[in-house]
Parts: C-alpha cells; sequence; structure tokens
C-alpha cells in the first residue's frame, strides 16, 4: 500500500497562482479559471507520489536539491517533501528568467 500525502499551499504560492490567474482574467475569464483548475489539479496529484517532481534545475546547480518541481507548461509548480507533507511554495511563468526569483526565495 502506498503512502498518502498531505498537499499543502504556502501563502506564496497561493499568492503567485492568484497573480497568474488575474493576469490572465485580464484577457479572457474563462481561460483564467482552467488554468487555475490545471495547475490544482497538477498540484493535488502530488499526494501519492511526490518524488516524480524532478529536482529544480537551477537550485540544484546551486548544490539546493530538497525542491521538486512539476511542470503545467508554461508554469513551474515548486514543491518540497516533508513526511507527511507536500508544500507547494511556488507557481512560476517558465517564460520568465526565474532563476533569481528561486534563488532569492529558496536559498535560505
Amino acid at each position: 500500500m502506498r503512502k498518502e500525502y498531505e498537499v499543502e499551499w504556502a501563502a506564496a504560492a497561493e499568492q503567485d497562482l492568484a497573480d497568474i490567474v488575474e493576469y490572465i482574467a485580464l484577457e479572457t475569464h474563462g481561460q483564467a479559471l482552467q488554468v487555475l483548475e490545471r495547475i490544482r489539479q497538477k498540484a493535488s496529484h502530488l499526494y501519492a507520489l511526490p518524488e516524480r517532481g524532478r529536482i529544480v534545475p537551477e537550485l540544484n546547480d546551486q548544490g539546493i536539491q530538497i525542491y521538486r518541481e512539476l511542470i503545467e507548461s508554461p508554469w513551474r509548480i515548486v514543491y518540497r517533501i516533508s513526511d507527511p507533507k507536500v508544500y507547494v511554495l511556488a507557481v512560476f511563468d517558465s517564460r520568465r528568467n526565474v532563476e533569481d526569483i528561486l534563488l532569492k526565495r529558496f536559498s535560505r
């Protein structure tokens, strides 16, 4: 029997998601709701097998290997596994230069 994890969203990740949805809603409200659902659904699947996400490459290059990510193109969902929970920590648009953002937020 597989272990199940509780998926919890950090306030910063909730704000990232709200900002993404708000930005998309400026163009099309329906599209914004679809994006919200896609990202939420992708992250909710972490309860079963959180190790399936890759280690965040930009952080791995700096020797930081505790953060993983899932891709829901073009968004990157960054999280950390802390048994028995999975913490969703950030959601970024991969078309932006996110290396500085990631290093600032996760190198502490």
